[in-house]
């Protein structure tokens, strides 16, 4: 890895109930997915800048489920918890995702690797069952996942 990409997440809306987001990253796919799901990853890339990360739990196999928390820097504890339905490393997962905030607004997640010339593109894809579940949660911006996966580079940066 020579150059960053940081702040190059895409975020689209592929229809009314799919928020589709795109990242690539110059690392070999085995090693994003490790990062993707090992807590001992996880703990260092997933919390947005200014967060502290206080809970990482990951069993990843079907049937497994996944906690995580973290703190803002205004004190607000922040949960996101699921159960994961598909694990074909190293190239997706699919799990369910639920922020303990917005516990109404449960989705599937689907996240699919593919690497090309030591590129790695990942494409998370939440499906929501209502088009107001997923537009609540674009109203609460995608500037946490833009510093998440920007720390995900950095984690990457670090292990190559």
């Amino acid at each position: 890895m020579t150059r960053t990409r940081h702040g190059s997440a895409v975020v689209e809306l592929p229809n009314d109930l799919e928020l589709l987001i795109t990242r690539a990253f110059d690392a070999p796919i085995g090693l994003v997915f490790d990062v993707l799901t090992k807590a001992e990853h996880v703990r260092r890339w997933f919390a947005p800048h200014g967060c502290v990360m206080t809970e990482c739990a990951i069993d990843l196999r079907v049937g497994g489920t996944y906690h995580q928390v973290f703190v803002t820097a205004d004190g607000i504890e922040c949960s996101f918890r699921g159960t994961y339905l598909e694990v074909e490393p190293p190239n997706r997962t699919v799990e369910t995702w639920l922020f303990e905030g917005r516990p109404h607004a449960e989705s599937v997640e689907t996240v699919e690797l593919r690497e090309a010339d030591g590129v790695t593109t990942m494409t998370t894809r939440l499906t929501f069952r209502s088009k107001a579940d997923r537009d609540e949660d674009i109203e609460n911006g995608t500037d946490g996942v833009q510093q998440s996966y920007d720390n995900l580079e950095d984690v990457l940066r670090s292990l190559t």
